[in-house]
């Protein structure tokens, strides 16, 4: 088992959501959290949070849609906290809406957070992973890239591309010592979901951001290749999209999983109009 005492952490999408129970949960492992989101001020909240843990606090504000000045917030991370032994792709945003309703803003802005970035900050901070013979990358996913979800099109795609990545890279760094894990929750009491107010269907499931945070600590640990966080009843879903798409459709349908995210589309969008 890997420890993460004394490991120096990088986690986005520090301030709010799964994040921030990610962080206290690594902070209770002792770890060196160096913690990256766009608010100074939600991010002086984790700060004091980790703290009090405890555990060393770095906080780095910065947005990461903006690819060019990732190296950047590289020469940050290692000018404050030196060698990154864990990075923590956890930021995301998520707008749901028809597709024929999206704009080229909203899509990019989520390929961009979701996908890119992620991407982009691996390759800066994966060299110095390999080159000191440890290391892993936690890419927080989604079910939602496992079957796509209607009125939620962008994001889906989004988490799909992550987890075939995430697959892909993995097996790339079997020979070395840097383990890859991707963490698929469902729905999530917690952030972008909790915001739309919207009761979950009955077999879908919704877990906790504080069962996220576990499942990440303990990926890292086991050096897991995919956890998926929900019901059981999820699971056996997405083996049945295997054999047959259509049937899954079917039971998405039944689930009242299109009927969900069309309610938190006319949500949001009333949200929108109100601000």
């Amino acid at each position: 088992m890997q420890s993460i005492a004394g490991k120096t952490v990088v986690l986005t999408g520090a301030s709010g959501g799964i994040g921030l129970y990610i962080a206290r949960a690594l902070a209770k492992e002792q770890a060196t959290v160096v913690s990256i989101s766009r608010s100074i001020q939600r991010l002086e909240t984790v700060d004091a949070e980790v703290k009090a843990l405890g555990s060393k606090s770095i906080i780095i504000p910065f947005d990461l849609t903006n690819l060019q000045e990732l190296p950047v917030l590289g020469q940050q991370i290692n000018q404050l906290a030196g060698s990154v032994d864990i990075l923590i792709n956890n930021a995301a945003v998520e707008t749901c809406q028809a597709f024929k309703n999206s704009s080229l803003a909203d899509n990019q802005s989520m390929l961009l957070t979701n996908l890119q970035a992620p991407i982009e900050l691996t390759r800066l901070l994966l060299p110095n992973m390999i080159r000191q013979g440890i290391g892993h990358i936690v890419n927080i996913a989604s079910l939602a890239g496992k079957k796509g979800t209607p009125y939620n099109s962008i994001y889906s795609a989004s988490k799909a591309g992550l987890i075939m990545w995430s697959d892909a890279i993995r097996q790339e760094l079997s020979g070395t010592q840097v383990g890859v894990s991707m963490i698929c929750p469902g729905y999530v009491s917690a952030g972008m979901f909790l915001r739309t107010t919207v009761p979950v269907p009955k077999f879908a499931g919704i877990s906790t951001p504080s069962e996220v945070a576990i499942a990440t600590i303990k990926a890292i640990q086991h050096n897991k290749a995919e956890v998926i966080v929900g019901s059981s009843f999820s699971r056996i879903l997405y083996a049945v999209e295997q054999l047959s798409p259509e049937f899954a459709d079917a039971i998405y349908r039944w689930m009242g999983v299109a009927k969900l995210n069309q309610k938190r589309a006319e949500n949001q969008r009333h949200t929108e109009k109100l601000v």
